[in-house]
């Protein structure tokens, strides 16, 4: 089925939509720069939690997290702690609140707080802005060349081309694609700030809950009448012994050639390894992107750590009944049409196409705009938050007036926007620049940032030459060993990385005791803080060192349980599995329980 009419009216109102909401959230927006970047932090929690949600439910991550399901069956839900989506779990339990607690405005200013503001310790503040600017410009260059591909499928050029009055090269449509829409976005985000793309967000996540219930609906519905689902022995279930014992052989050959060639064998050693740099990037805190700045965005260390708890609960139902839901319609109706080298990714905007009736598609293609749209524009909005906030402020015009600040923002923006364009027509595929972010920006940021939450000795020289060192074994790795998965190579970046920022922190002097105590107050993390903590309660008997270790571990495991079970649920759920779906949801009931007394209980007061 191709897009419709009526499809294109319900794209069209949609775009008109957040237009307005740009224009409507300009007045407040152009008050002062904290209202423009982080709302003014007045946002309510449950505001940015949908924000955040709508941000992480981007096309292309959708689209994989499909092929993996249809080929891995419910296996396939640990495969994402290849990101790690456990992170929000350790944001919730305690990382939002101590990101919170130092009121900076961006990652960058968050460093001036830990190390100070002296020139030594400066360099911190300089490679996080660069890695946030190459990590920003990643992130929009990976959701316009994704965003172009989806919906070439949905409307095919030949029904566009004659109501354009120039040719463009075929290789060159889905750029466009990119491009009409990518201005869009930068249009609301640029003119109403975070304000607007929360609004804009909101309305997003309300279309990509509706399409979600009803794509599963039409699954569940086609699943009863075909009776069950020809998959391996072991499909329906998430366990897992040494290996993952799938034998596709006689279903489909290219489900079997797909795990061949992705090389996760065998998976008991593969899921070790991920939970490991897995739970190492949690420590490290988030990515100096969107998702920290909603966390510096909302109003209290509280609704900082009850945000990252809701991001949990609005994003994992919907997106795995959507999931699922594509999942069992595929099997149903497209495992058998395939040739080999089949390209399982192209199984989403296949299936939706074929099965979604008119109007609603419309409806669920606004929706994957939206999420699109919302995941640019955070993005967006955090590389002009550094761009302004860490250099124009701070290195070019300190005492720059709010117009000068709001133009400022505009350029900016629209800076970043036409190099990440431009990088969108000169990469070859999603793929590169998938490598690029995962290997060498997530390699290179993990020993630096762990070791900068909880030891004392760690200081800017050592934060500065561990990224460094982090980065550039990260871009090598992938030549060095070219039939590796990046994940195989990982413990090397991490032992390089780590070995250079301990070596460089204590052959350089430590960071001033007084910027280190005046942290360590504000901020208060448990972790390797003794001498400071001393220093401190010669001053002031009365402070209290963060005695909560043990009781944010347990946290931590608990809610990853509860998120695990929050996943199966709506998979088992769609797969008409009663049982399965029964456990799960006792579990997470149970999870819920505990953590209401040891994590609710236990968060600062209002």
């Amino acid at each position: 089925m191709q897009i419709g009419f009526t499809d294109f009216l319900v794209i069209g109102t949609y775009l008109f939509f957040v237009v307005t909401v740009g224009f409507l959230s300009k007045k407040q927006a152009d008050k002062t720069s904290e209202d423009y970047l982080l709302g003014g932090r007045t946002i309510p929690f449950w505001m940015l939690s949908i924000s955040n949600a709508s941000g992480m439910f981007d096309i292309s991550g959708t689209a994989w997290m499909v092929s993996v399901m249809f080929v891995y069956g419910v296996k396939s839900i640990w495969l994402p702690w290849l990101w790690p989506v456990f992170n929000q779990v350790f944001m919730m339990v305690y990382m939002s609140g101590w990101i919170r607690k130092s009121g900076a405005s961006t990652g960058a200013e968050w460093m001036l707080t830990r190390f100070g503001t002296s020139r030594d310790s400066r360099q911190s503040h300089s490679i996080i802005i660069v890695f946030a600017i190459l990590s920003c410009l990643s992130f929009m260059t990976y959701a316009f060349i994704g965003l172009g591909k989806f919906l070439e499928i949905f409307i095919p050029w030949s029904t566009v081309s004659r109501f354009i009055p120039f040719d463009v090269p075929v290789q060159f449509v889905p750029h466009l694609y990119g491009i009409v829409f990518t201005t869009f976005t930068v249009f609301y985000s640029l003119l109403g700030g975070m304000k607007s793309i929360v609004w804009a967000d909101l309305v997003h996540y309300v279309i990509i809950v509706i399409i979600s219930v009803c794509v599963a609906t039409i699954a569940m519905q086609a699943l009863g009448n075909a009776g069950g689902l020809r998959v391996p022995e072991g499909w329906d279930s998430m366990w897992f012994g040494k290996n993952l014992e799938l034998n596709w052989s006689s279903y489909l050959a290219d489900a079997d050639r797909k795990i061949r060639e992705d090389n996760f064998s065998p998976f008991g050693y593969f899921f070790a390894l991920m939970a490991a740099k897995g739970i190492l990037a949690s420590l490290a805190g988030p990515m100096p992107s969107y998702d920290m700045q909603k966390v510096l965005s909302s109003k209290t260390p509280r609704e900082a750590a009850l945000m990252s708890m809701f991001v949990n609960l609005v994003l994992l139902p919907p997106r795995y009944l959507l999931i699922t839901g594509v999942t069992v319609l595929g099997l149903i109706f497209h495992a058998q049409g395939s040739g080999y080298g089949r390209d399982f990714e192209r199984l989403l905007p296949e299936v939706l196409s074929a099965h979604v009736p008119a109007g609603l598609l419309g409806l669920v293609l606004v929706g994957l705009l939206g999420a699109f749209m919302g995941t640019f524009a955070g993005t967006f909005n955090a590389a002009q938050a550094y761009l302004v906030n860490d250099v124009y402020l701070k290195s070019i015009n300190p005492y720059a007036s709010n117009r000068q600040v709001r133009w400022m923002n505009y350029i900016s923006g629209l800076s970043v926007v036409a190099v990440a364009i431009a990088l969108g027509f000169v990469t070859k595929n999603l793929n590169s620049i998938l490598l690029w972010i995962v290997s060498a920006l997530y390699g290179g940021y993990i020993a630096s940032n762990v070791l900068k939450f909880h030891w004392w000795r760690f200081n800017s020289y050592g934060f500065f030459w561990g990224m460094i060192a982090g980065i550039t074994c990260a871009m090598c790795c992938p030549y060095l060993f070219p039939a590796l998965l990046p994940l195989y190579y990982f413990p090397l970046i991490l032992a390089i990385s780590t070995c250079v920022a301990i070596a460089a922190s204590l052959l350089t002097p430590p960071t001033e005791m007084a910027v280190l105590k005046s942290f360590c107050q504000q901020v208060n993390p448990w972790g390797f803080w003794g001498p400071v903590r001393k220093a401190i309660r010669k001053d002031d008997p009365a402070f209290i060192p963060n005695p909560h270790f043990s009781r944010d571990a347990f946290n931590i495991v608990t809610g990853i349980i509860a998120q695990t079970a929050l996943t199966a649920l709506p998979v088992y759920t769609v797969l008409l599995m009663p049982l399965p779906a029964g456990i799960s949801a006792a579990i997470l009931v149970a999870a819920a329980l505990i953590l209401r007394q040891t994590w609710y209980k236990t968060l600062p007061p209002r």
